[in-house]
Order: structure tokens, then sequence, then C-alpha cells
């Protein structure tokens, strides 16, 4: 399953709440070449690479997606952990941003895509603006960016609000367990 949405809908809030909650559920630690925010662990949250090493996953074709978010820093999945995984018959959540959701898509059509939404935009401009990680410009790039991206919803194949964190994780949760309920129509 692929989990995407707008900067600061939640994402990493769901995913440890499935990580926390939901065991047999394996998430996927994307790397990337940004600095760590307050309270980030490497190797739970993310791999903290530096661009050289970046440059190097990617020459050996060992990301199944990647991006530039933001303008900034770059992103990707490690590709292994998520075929081993599958391999395993485990239950696989990817959290990552709208490009590399298509990319996935390329990939591996078969996954389930599903698009995490705020409440309101209000709510997500108080949500990013409330974390105060970001600079006042940092944080009118990922607003312009969060506009493009909250109108790329009907590329997914279903979307779930984050008005409550514990109700949107298990709808997700629930969505990956119960292939009845996957795929709209």
């Amino acid at each position: 399953m692929v989990l995407a949405g707008p900067t600061a809908v939640g994402k990493g809030t769901v995913a440890d709440y499935v990580r926390e909650h939901h065991p047999e559920v394996w998430l996927s630690v994307s790397a990337t070449t940004r600095r760590p925010r307050p309270g980030e662990v490497e190797g739970q949250h993310y791999h903290f690479v530096d661009d050289v090493e970046f440059d190097r996953l990617l020459a050996q074709e060992d990301l199944l997606e990647w991006a530039v978010v933001h303008g900034r820093a770059r992103y990707g999945t490690p590709r292994r952990p998520v075929e081993l995984a599958l391999e395993q018959g485990r239950p696989a959540l990817l959290e990552i941003d709208l490009q590399g959701a298509r990319q996935v898509r390329e990939a591996m059509p078969e996954a389930l895509f599903v698009f995490l939404e705020p409440p309101s935009w209000e709510v997500l401009v108080d949500r990013l603006v409330g974390r105060g990680t970001e600079s006042p410009e940092e944080r009118e790039v990922r607003l312009a960016t969060a506009r493009t991206e909250l109108a790329c919803v009907d590329e997914f194949d279903r979307s779930i609000v984050n008005d409550d964190v514990a109700r949107a994780a298990e709808e997700l949760v629930h969505l990956m367990v119960d292939p009845s309920h996957q795929k709209e129509a």
C-alpha cells in the first residue's frame, strides 16, 4: 500500500500509529538528504544520508522511487526491503510523496494507492505552522506544493480524511488486510 498526501497532512503521524499498534504491518523507511527534525530517529523515521550516498543508491538502482521534494531535499524508497517484505507476505506500507507514488504506480501497478486528506485547508495550514519546524519561506513553498498535491486526489484508489489519527490509521490498516474493500470501482 502506498500512502501519500500533502505536506503536514499527518502521513508520518498516521504511519507512527500503525507502527505502534500494528506490528504485523511492515513500514518502509525512506532515505532522505534533509536534516533530521527534532525527535526523528535514524532508521525509524528516515535513513538520513548525504548527497554522495543518495547518488550511489541511484546509480545502483537501489531505489524503487525517488524525488526532489519542495525543491530542496531528495527522498527515496530503498527497493530491496520492500521486495523482501512482499516476498514474506507481510502487509507493506510506503509513506511517500505524490511524485514517488506516481513512480511506484509505474513499477507496481498492483499496489493500493491511498491519499491522506486534511479535514480542511485551514487545518492543514494550522498543522504546518503549529509544528514550527520550517521557516516562513519554507512554509510558503510547502503550502504551494500542498495546493498542487490536493488537486491530485483522483489519481488514487482511495482517500482517507485525517480528522483523527487513530481512526485514519485503523481505516488504512483495514484496507490493507481486507482485500474486498481495497479498490473502488
